[in-house]
């Protein structure tokens, strides 16, 4: 290929880059700057059994859809057992990485708010509690917030295929975990 040829082809290649590079940066700012994925289940228990145990991360692996990807995870807890400040740490393999999860905001009976960090990056998690016939239902919700970050933007686009079937995996178990223990 003559240089003339090589140089217009080089030419076209990166003017090709830039332009997908424009369209990545430019449609992620398009997109929306955060997410919320959220599931939800009642249990026939009464909002009070329900928040005993979400309020605590004493029983978080039991009902966890996390627990089971990495058995070998070590898991820390600090700050008080339930409640505001309760907050637990893990550290595990590829599937579940590390991070901690605090809980930041308690109201009896009705919500707790979870401030989420996985490897650096935040995100908020609630459990929303409301009766519904002789059980509650539990709303489980997650919230990130993306900026101005285009790949953060196109990435949030999948969290709802990429933790959806976690969180119904997990308030499955969280179901069958407290209607299977009439004392709980």
């Amino acid at each position: 290929m003559p240089r003339r040829q090589r140089m217009k082809f080089i030419r076209w290649v990166l003017a090709a880059i830039a332009v997908l590079g424009v369209v990545f940066v430019a449609g992620g700012l398009l997109l929306p700057s955060t997410t919320h994925v959220e599931r939800s289940v009642v249990i026939e228990r009464s909002p009070a059994q329900v928040f005993a145990t979400l309020d605590s991360f004493e029983r978080f692996n039991a009902w966890s859809p996390w627990a089971e990807y990495d058995p070998q995870a070590t898991y820390t807890f600090e700050g008080p057992a339930r409640g505001v400040g309760a907050r637990m740490r893990w550290v595990g393999n590829r599937a579940v990485g590390s991070g901690s999860q605090e809980i930041t905001a308690s109201e009896p009976h009705r919500r707790i708010a979870v401030a989420l960090d996985f490897d650096g990056s935040q995100a908020q998690a609630s459990y929303l509690l409301a009766p519904e016939g002789q059980g509650t239902r539990v709303t489980w919700a997650f919230d990130s917030a993306h900026g101005f970050n285009p790949f953060k933007r196109w990435l949030g686009l999948l969290f709802d295929r990429m933790i959806g079937a976690d969180y119904e995996k997990g308030l499955a178990k969280l179901k069958a975990l407290l209607e299977q223990n009439p004392q709980d």
